[in-house]
């Protein structure tokens, strides 16, 4: 018969894993946090004002965390996909959402597709600088005519003899300012179908590429934001990357990947507010006591601790599913949907928590509110995720 003292007794303090990850991405995680408390964070503020400098790309290539999960061949560590998951994590305490996403349109939005899609003469040229930190990266997708609609289109890519003349507009571009290179959706026929896209490797320096001007944004000041425009830009026939024709069915596969490291971006960028704004409620009295020690107060923090914990249940679940070859985009858009809703439900209660405090810079609590509602409109709103999930179903 078991005693009293050798009941299990619940640990709230436990900090076991999951399962998806081993000893070798702690280490990953230790290091990683290290260099962004130190050598980011300080200086969050300041790049909110100015954006963060290119040193910062140079910075985390000569530390290894630009391709953690590229070849070694190219320059790469050679792990696994939850190693960018770690990444994505641990970028969080930067305290920049702004930062956090140039790093991310590098890393896993331009970069997974010059891997998979690239020639070899296309990785050495970019690939491999890109993962060194030498050449930065951006993506090429949004129009002023076409969001989340990328079927809409219009850049054109026009073949004349051994090159392809491209004309037309992007916009909303992370990056675009300070990129290299930029992965660019163009439209090269007329079938009025899915194959009339492909994708090009267009450097940012070719004669007719115009950087109109940096866009203004209420959020993720620390990125820089372009418009960008074409007019008659020349590229090699070289410059395709990977089929004619294919283009969107290459960038739909990039979006799914970009997603689910998003979602993961959301679940820690919710804990790393639910921790502050903890810390804050236990510290900040009312009527002579915290302020946390109201049930008010403490059932906004269990709703919040449930629906992150679901959240991050949801990712790491797919995550594993999607790094052992599957091709899950039902569950990828709902983890994206889940997450970016819940981030934004999370930073705006603890913004309420915080009080007039919350509203202040101070805090850096509205600075969150403010970076995270981007993620119900990048990568897919939350609208097309529901319709992608919906579709899914057969309706």
């Amino acid at each position: 018969m078991a005693s009293a003292e050798t009941v299990i007794k619940p640990d709230f303090g436990t900090t076991r894993k999951h399962f998806i990850f081993e000893e070798h991405h702690d280490r990953l995680r230790e290091s990683i946090r290290a260099f962004v408390e130190k050598e980011l964070a300080p200086h969050a503020d300041e790049w909110e004002e100015t954006t963060f400098p290119d040193s910062v790309i140079r910075r985390m290539g000569e530390l290894g965390f630009l391709g953690l999960s590229m070849p070694e061949a190219y320059g790469g560590q050679g792990g696994d996909y939850f190693c960018n998951i770690v990444l994505a994590e641990e970028m969080g305490r930067s305290n920049s959402g702004g930062l956090t996403m140039g790093v991310a349109v590098h890393t896993d939005m331009a970069m997974p597709p010059i891997h998979l899609f690239g020639s070899e003469e296309q990785k050495r040229e970019w690939l491999v600088p890109a993962i060194k930190g030498e050449r930065i990266l951006c993506l090429g997708i949004t129009e002023p005519d076409a969001g989340s609609d990328v079927a809409g289109v219009k850049t054109r890519a026009v073949r004349d003899g051994d090159e392809y003349v491209i004309n037309g507009s992007k916009t909303y571009i992370t990056n675009g300012h300070r990129a290299d290179v930029i992965v660019l959706v163009t439209k090269t026929g007329d079938a009025g179908n899915y194959d009339d896209f492909t994708l090009f490797l267009v450097p940012m320096d070719s004669p007719g590429v115009i950087r109109e001007k940096k866009l203004e944004k209420l959020g993720m000041h620390a990125s820089d934001t372009a418009l960008l425009a074409f007019q008659d830009v020349r590229v090699p026939a070289s410059a395709m990357l990977g089929e004619e024709g294919k283009g969107f069915y290459h960038i739909m596969w990039e979006l799914q990947g970009e997603r689910l490291i998003g979602a993961a971006g959301c679940v820690a960028g919710a804990q790393r507010c639910f921790d502050r704004t903890l810390e804050y409620a236990l510290e900040r009295t009312a009527f002579g006591r915290p302020i946390g020690k109201f049930q008010a107060i403490r059932h906004k923090f269990a709703d919040m601790a449930t629906k992150i914990e679901a959240g991050r249940q949801m990712v790491y679940s797919t995550a594993w599913r999607f790094a052992n070859g599957e091709y899950p985009v039902r569950e990828i858009s709902m983890a994206k949907l889940f997450t970016a809703q819940m981030a934004c439900e999370v930073t705006d209660e603890c913004l309420q928590i915080h009080g007039g405090a919350g509203y202040m810079r101070e805090y850096g609590i509205e600075r969150a509110w403010r970076d995270m509602r981007l993620n119900r409109i990048g990568a897919g709103t939350d609208e097309i995720m529901l319709d992608v999930i919906g579709r899914s179903y057969g309706l």
